[in-house]
């Protein structure tokens, strides 16, 4: 089977539709696929649900879609550096799920493994157990949070062979996996495509029997909070 296409238009096509739930990898500006979520902002493709940690800044990234109004739910732990997003949220234009950081991560892990359900402490006693079923185990309440089933999921990797397994680099590995995992297709968009069998198999942290499409391009690296020292008068 051909995973390697030459650009993220390519690699979407045929796979794009109007109320499509998609998962994101990345976290702030960290590992995000920029291409595929250039390629869906020309694609015009709209009432987009996102899982994903955050949507990034106003003019980068899963900001871009946000700014086009293609998106009408984001499921995510926080609002994050994006004003646009929070604008949107406050003004009622944007639905908004909140998840729990580690909570978002394992629903899609185990949508991924094909798990429907699991039980959390986390979030028992708030906001975010209203509507949900509590059980007690060993005394204690848990709150039942549901797996994420996407339609499709967009990734960002350092390396890949054209099997699709993937190398992930430092943070940059945080919600790519689990995201990855929980796509019916994941696309994947990389630095570098190696030739097969060059990969060490203890250094893969995704196997390629979860990718289905691969692009390599060229990526910004953008820093979202900058800081340093003064500095020191000589």
């Amino acid at each position: 089977m051909k995973k390697v296409f030459k650009t993220a238009s390519e690699a979407l096509d045929g796979l794009l539709k109007d109320g499509m739930l998609i998962a994101a990898g990345g976290f702030g500006l960290c590992g995000i696929p920029e291409l595929l979520i250039d390629a869906l902002v020309a694609s015009g493709v709209r009432n987009l649900t996102v899982a994903s940690n955050n949507a990034g800044v106003d003019d980068f990234g899963l900001g871009k879609l946000l700014a086009t109004r293609q998106i009408k739910k984001m499921m995510s732990s926080y609002v994050g550096e994006n004003a646009e997003f929070m604008r949107q949220y406050l003004s009622g234009e944007l639905e908004l799920e909140f998840n729990p950081q580690g909570t978002l991560a394992e629903r899609m892990r185990a949508g991924g493994a094909g798990i429907p359900g699991f039980y959390t402490q986390t979030g028992v006693g708030t906001q975010i157990a209203e509507g949900k079923e509590v059980k007690q185990f060993n005394g204690k309440d848990y709150i039942l949070e549901e797996g994420i089933f996407a339609d499709l999921s967009i990734v960002k990797a350092w390396k890949a062979d054209d099997t699709g397994n993937l190398v992930f680099r430092k943070t940059a590995r945080n919600f790519n996996p689990p995201a990855a995992m929980c796509g019916k297709v994941c696309v994947a968009e990389v630095e570098e495509i190696v030739p097969r069998g060059s990969i060490d198999p203890d250094h893969i942290h995704l196997p390629g029997i979860y990718v289905h499409r691969l692009i390599q391009g060229n990526h910004e690296k953008r820093i979202e909070q900058r800081t340093v020292r003064k500095r020191e008068e000589a």
